[in-house]
């Protein structure tokens, strides 16, 4: 089984000065297959709506790194990790600026970057960023149009939701196209999915929050759908963000994560500690643990 983890960009491990950098290089080193990092970019007091699962928001969200500056810092520290993102809220971003820091995150790890969107849920960040939260879904369609053409094309120019680039020279392309894997459960988030990305952004939560057949069927319909809309069903890709819960053991993190790999048969799986670990040493001992464990099966 090929693992990945998350980098510590959430949590008391995240204050510690140059943490990432080192959790990156020494995550690869143990054999971590991929780096990945979430979004938040508020901790409200009193949320409108709180974290799901929570009264109000984890207390590891008080200690928020910014998505892409980690990514830069893991490309420059590591060789073959794949750097990804489960999920950044791609419609909380300037589209532009967003085109740009993506295209410049592969090409500085020579093309390791899995581009993974959603649109969020929080009513506050959307207040925070002056975006309206009701056009999340067709901001998403927009830049999902601008990334084909930012990566596709030399002279850019596109008319989008509230603004507009020029025809403009843009000569940094990507090592390759990044693959975009997006989140969501939704029915027009699925469909989305089926019908545009290369991929899908689950999550499964330890202890288990709800039967493994929620995501299995869920995919089979993605997939299904797919077929429906023209595209090779099983070329759409999975990678499974795998929650471990305050308090959990890491044997049941393990197991789990055996039992969901082997019904989902996902093409990227990673493991967020953010709740297990109090610093990066211990972060990265959690780390080596779960490696030694899922390879015993």
């Amino acid at each position: 089984m090929r693992l990945g983890f998350s980098l510590p960009v959430f949590g008391k491990a995240a204050a510690t000065p140059g943490g990432i950098a080192r959790f990156a290089r020494e995550a690869e080193r143990a054999g971590a297959a991929g780096l990945w990092v979430g979004d938040r970019l508020l901790s409200p007091v009193a949320p409108v709506v709180p974290y799901p699962g929570y009264e109000t928001m984890p207390e590891e969200f008080r200690t928020v790194h910014d998505p892409f500056a980690a990514l830069a810092v893991a490309a420059a520290v590591t060789e073959t990790a794949v750097l990804g993102s489960s999920t950044i809220n791609a419609t909380q971003y300037q589209p532009a600026n967003l085109a740009r820091m993506l295209t410049s995150i592969d090409v500085a790890s020579n093309g390791r970057l899995l581009s993974g969107l959603g649109i969020g849920w929080s009513p506050d960040e959307y207040a925070a960023v002056g975006i309206p939260m009701s056009e999340r879904g067709k901001r998403l369609d927009d830049l999902l149009d601008l990334l084909d053409t930012w990566w596709g094309k030399d002279i850019v120019a596109h008319e989008g939701i509230g603004y507009t680039i020029a025809e403009s020279h843009v000569d940094l392309k990507p090592v390759r196209r990044p693959p975009v894997y997006l989140a969501g459960f939704g029915e027009k988030s699925q469909r989305r999915v089926s019908e545009r990305a290369d991929g899908w952004l689950p999550a499964w939560s330890v202890p288990e929050a709800f039967p493994a057949d929620v995501l299995t069927t869920t995919l089979a319909k993605i997939r299904a759908d797919a077929g429906k809309a023209g595209r090779d069903p099983q070329a759409l890709g999975v990678a499974l963000r795998v929650n471990a819960n305050p308090g959990t053991a890491l044997e049941t993190v393990a197991e789990s994560v055996v039992k969901i790999v082997a019904a989902l048969e996902p093409d990227h799986t990673f493991v967020d500690l953010s709740y297990l670990a109090g610093s990066v040493d211990e972060l990265l001992d959690l780390t080596g643990r779960v490696l030694e464990l899922t390879a015993k099966g």
